[in-house]
């Protein structure tokens, strides 16, 4: 028996699959949205009308409408319409509760990966969260919060957990314009202050603290708001 080399096997006509689809990429836009409170709770927003400001046609958009309404993102209302869903005390705290256990976790595993280029970036967003609350720019204090986090979690260098906190965060974040009105804004700023400041000094007992508490405040807060 003669021996053989495997060879690539060429399939005429067939395309190359793009990276990232079409479908992928709505996904992404309508995850912004939702994370940046763009679509608040109670407001109804038509398919159709999403794909026109997407420049899409109703198929990707309905696509990725269903993974989020999987994972309890949205809700789609009779095929054409999607919200999000009321915030309820039961809900709340069941995110409150996983929140707490994941998050500080993430926040943990970044201190191994802190720069000071890292640190730098923090301080901008703080920056940018107080000029939002100083000019009562909700949205901008909202873009400024997350971004916040995420650069925290994701210095944790681990894919599987931005995932889960990114899935949290899409079914909570909605609901965190709701806490401007209780003044909630800059207390949750200087408790990211200590957060940085705990990062920078390796403190894994005290950034485990400082993101709890962020979670707890604004917990409190809603779940006042529902009483």
């Amino acid at each position: 028996m003669t021996s053989t080399t495997a060879t690539r096997a060429e399939l005429p006509g067939v395309a190359k699959i793009p990276r990232e689809t079409l479908q992928d990429r709505v996904y992404r836009q309508l995850t912004d949205l939702i994370l940046n409170g763009e679509i608040p709770p109670g407001q109804l927003v038509t398919i159709q009308g999403i794909a026109d400001a997407f420049g899409t046609s109703a198929m990707p958009v309905r696509e990725a409408l269903k993974r989020l309404a999987s994972a309890n993102v949205l809700t789609v209302v009779s095929g054409r319409s999607i919200g999000i869903p009321l915030l309820t005390a039961e809900r709340l705290s069941d995110l409150r509760r996983v929140r707490r256990e994941i998050e500080p976790i993430a926040a943990e595993w970044a201190i191994g990966n802190v720069t000071p280029a890292m640190i730098s970036g923090l301080n901008a967003h703080l920056q940018a969260m107080d000029t939002a609350i100083a000019a009562g720019d909700i949205k901008a204090f909202l873009r400024g919060n997350r971004a916040f986090h995420f650069a925290i979690y994701t210095a944790a260098g681990s894919p599987a957990l931005d995932a889960i906190i990114e899935t949290l965060w899409l079914q909570i974040s909605p609901y965190f314009h709701m806490l401007y009105d209780s003044g909630n804004y800059p207390v949750a700023n200087r408790e990211h202050r200590s957060m940085v400041d705990a990062l920078e000094a390796g403190d894994r007992k005290a950034l485990r603290g400082s993101v709890c508490r962020d979670i707890d405040m604004a917990y409190e807060v809603l779940i006042g708001l529902l009483a």
